[in-house]
């Protein structure tokens, strides 16, 4: 089983529910407004429904749901990796207040309602007593269909996206083409003009550098020159002194040992000395003054200078301007070339009717199947010669789900043909076409709780037996809870739940109750005759539960 216990307070006209629940299956009955679906709709809340505050009971700030679940093991991954804590039991809790704010929780841990919803559909799937009218829908058909023929469409839908995709970018580099080539005529002049400059990264540095050593190069021949006379050559120059002072200095060494020190000093910063000597001379040697190079100079910085006011930049910019440039036009180029986009667009266009294509074999090679099932259950519930088809209309355009959409189409009867299931008069027949399919299609999803909620309407006699006795086998590989008015179904139930209205101080509150022995023959005879119950009625309420 799957649905362990539910718990409401506070909730439409219920003031405190704490309901445990068995596996097979399971009724709900009772008198018309006594509220069978109210566990139904706060079901739904607990597992991520939108929430009003219609929802709770008038003088009650709040109301709360729970809802306790085997947790199926697929479900562990998915819950951790939300942050919640996963154990074998899965608790869903929801409260909404008077102002219609709704807060979660998922094993005691805060979770939104979209999170509820992520996780809803593996653990219960239900089936309103309007189901034929979803029967109508495209997508609804579609994915019915689809998961009977065990089909992924997520795998195609990222293909239509990426075909999409490619197309989008096609017709923007088509419609772009005049601006983009002008554009690059723009960028390859501007590039042009400074490829003759050909500005190297570090070049303006080197160059003003240069250009200052050689507008100043008499200055600096004088410099070395006034340099070399004070250390070297002139009459009082800073070599002769520096000899003197060794000289007297070793002239008392030997009365003063500390001497020796300072002569050391005196004599390294005299070899320091001719060593600068040596030096300015070299420097002196090349020195030379050359005005065709400097020339040369002002030349190219005067270009830098011009090209830099032109577009706005300092000199030093202009290198990685001219990088940015080309750069630019290469993005360009690459944009202009429609051969590309062309390409790009065929091979997405290929993947995606590839994949389309699988699918549309799949759906059809399923289609007859699924045809052939749900015409057979419809014979059990008084549909005889009633057929059931699966028909596709091919799309104009590819979409994101395929290149047909299937359609329902039902005869009710024996030489009457198939139309499609909107169209079909009776709502007795809409309503046993749906169960029909409910029940043929029950096993294909991952919930182990499934939940009929008064399909049966329109639905009496012996097809109501029919109705009861499927439940009932469903019941045997999954928990089934059904809300019906059909004492022939609710007479198959396992467990049977009964729920009631009454007043209390004023105010109107439901109840809901385990019932067994006379208290579950006394609701089936209810059901059968009215609230008045008779022998007769007593009786053939314990003949349908003998059966």
């Amino acid at each position: 089983m799957s649905l362990k216990s539910i718990f409401l307070r506070d909730f439409v006209i219920v003031h405190e529910m704490d309901l445990n629940l068995s596996g097979g299956f399971t009724v709900l009955t009772g008198e018309t407004g006594a509220g069978k679906s109210i566990l139904i709709d706060a079901l739904q809340l607990a597992l991520g429904a939108r929430a009003d505050a219609g929802v709770v009971r008038e003088g009650a700030p709040r109301c709360e749901i729970s809802a306790e679940f085997d947790s199926p093991s697929d479900l562990a991954q998915r819950l951790e990796q939300g942050g919640f804590e996963a154990t074998d039991s899965l608790l869903l809790r929801r409260t909404i207040d008077a102002q219609g704010k709704s807060r979660a929780w998922i094993n005691g841990s805060a979770a939104t309602a979209a999170q509820l919803r992520d996780i809803a559909g593996q653990l219960v799937d239900i089936h309103g007593q309007h189901a034929w009218q979803s029967l109508t829908r495209p997508d609804a058909v579609r994915g019915l269909l689809d998961s009977y023929a065990a089909v992924s469409t997520e795998l195609l839908s990222r293909r239509w996206q990426a075909w999409r995709e490619a197309q989008k970018t096609l017709t923007e580099a088509r419609n772009a083409q005049d601006s983009l080539q002008r554009e690059r005529e723009r960028l390859a002049w501007q590039i042009g003009e400074l490829d003759k400059l050909a500005p190297g990264g570090d070049e303006w540095g080197e160059l003003n550098a240069q250009h200052g050593r050689l507008s100043n190069a008499q200055a600096l021949r004088d410099a070395v020159q006034s340099a070399v006379d004070f250390l070297q050559e002139s009459d009082s120059n800073a070599a002769a002194l520096l000899g003197r002072a060794i000289s007297s200095l070793q002239n008392q060494e030997h009365i003063e040992p500390e001497f020796k020190g300072l002569i050391e000093v005196l004599d390294s910063a005299l070899a320091q000395v001719e060593d600068a000597v040596h030096s300015l001379h070299g420097y002196a040697r090349h020195a030379e003054l050359e005005p065709q190079r400097l020339a040369e100079l002002d030349g190219r910085l005067a270009l830098w200078v011009s090209l830099a006011r032109r577009y706005k930049r300092s000199p030093a910019e202009l290198p990685h301007l001219l990088a940015s440039w080309q750069s630019e036009l290469q993005k360009l180029d690459e944009a202009a070339n429609l051969v590309q986009f062309e390409k790009n667009e065929r091979q997405a266009h290929a993947a995606y009717l590839e994949e389309a294509q699988r699918i549309s074999q799949s759906r059809r090679q399923a289609a007859p199947l699924l045809a052939q099932a749900i015409s057979q259950a419809m014979q059990g519930l008084g549909m005889q010669g009633g057929k059931f088809e699966v028909a596709f209309t091919s799309l104009e355009q590819p979409a994101q789900h395929g290149l047909e959409q299937p359609e329902f189409l039902v005869a009710a009867h024996s030489g009457s043909t198939p139309r499609p299931v909107g169209k079909v008069a009776s709502g007795g027949e809409l309503s046993r076409i749906a169960l029909a399919i409910a029940v043929t299609t029950s096993q294909l999803g991952q919930a182990q709780t499934l939940i009929f909620d008064e399909v049966d309407s329109g639905v009496g006699g012996a097809v109501a037996e029919t109705v009861g006795r499927l439940m009932k086998q469903l019941g045997k590989d999954r928990q089934v809870m059904a809300v019906t008015h059909l004492p022939q179904v609710a007479a198959c139930a396992d467990q049977h739940l009964v729920v009631a209205k009454h007043t209390k101080k004023g105010n109107t509150l439901s109840t809901v109750a385990h019932v067994n022995g006379e208290q579950r023959v006394a609701e089936i005879a209810r059901m059968l005759g009215g609230e008045r119950l008779s022998g007769t009625t007593l009786a053939h309420a314990k003949e349908m539960l003998g059966h």
